[in-house]
């Protein structure tokens, strides 16, 4: 949803929401990440020296890397609030100021990178995924975390049918097929950027970088959430989180 009074930037408004993300984001916070999306990424990064995490926000996602035992993890991360928690927070990696689009690092510089619910906000996918590729060395892995595009599609949501007989409850999925971008307010006062793309946008684009895709992951949402979000316990076999790991030619 667009809200006419948002008039700032992709970057202020991350930059605005820092507090917001990792307070209820972090640190045991949020039962997605602790019991799905970070035992996951531990153990597609583990036993790779050296990592690159894009869009690390507060560094949760890096500091896993690290505790599995990589050598050298460097998050990079545009917002200056987020970069500078990270920071704060510690744990081993190193972070940096960068885009997804730009890295600051020479060609085949890691052996593994990943970018956690990050992609889908970024309006150059085409030069991201290009310089994920170029800082990869060759067989290295990329571990690519998204909101499933079925969930994140505009106008999607939950229908309460109370025509049918008895009242059935249901996700409906918008235009699906259209690539759009929009401010979507994600709770109440808190509007964030989100580019909506179908599934295969992402694979295409991997593809054509030398990126194979070697595995896909679609988890059913955790039970914590699930336990939180009772609208969604008779819909768990939607899924909430799509992760694509490739690796490059």
């Amino acid at each position: 949803m667009w809200d006419p009074l948002c008039m700032w930037s992709d970057k202020e408004a991350w930059e605005r929401h820092a507090a917001w993300w990792q307070t209820g984001f972090t640190e045991g916070a949020d039962p997605e990440y602790e019991e799905q999306i970070l035992p996951l990424a531990a153990e597609l990064l583990a036993g790779y020296e050296t990592v690159l995490d894009i869009g690390a926000g507060e560094g949760q996602v890096s500091r896993v890397a690290r505790l599995g035992g990589s050598a050298c993890v460097i998050g990079i991360e545009p917002s200056l609030a987020q970069a500078a928690e990270a920071r704060k927070r510690g744990g081993g990696p190193e972070y940096a100021r960068a885009e997804a689009s730009h890295l600051p690092f020479p060609a085949e510089a890691f052996d593994a990178a990943v970018a956690c619910l990050v992609f889908e906000h970024l309006h150059d996918l085409d030069g991201a995924v290009a310089e994920v590729a170029r800082v990869l060395r060759p067989r290295g892995r990329f571990a690519l975390f998204l909101n499933h595009p079925l969930l994140q599609t505009p106008n999607s949501g939950w229908i309460d049918d109370q025509v049918l007989d008895p009242p059935e409850q249901y996700w409906r999925i918008g235009s699906y097929l259209v690539e759009s971008s929009e401010f979507e307010e994600v709770e109440k006062g808190i509007f964030l950027p989100f580019v909506h793309r179908p599934l295969g946008r992402y694979v295409n684009a991997l593809v054509e970088n030398g990126l194979s895709i070697r595995q896909m992951y679609e988890p059913s949402p955790p039970e914590g959430f699930l336990s939180k979000a009772a609208e969604y316990r008779e819909a768990s076999n939607i899924p909430r989180l799509l992760v694509l790991v490739c690796e490059r030619l």
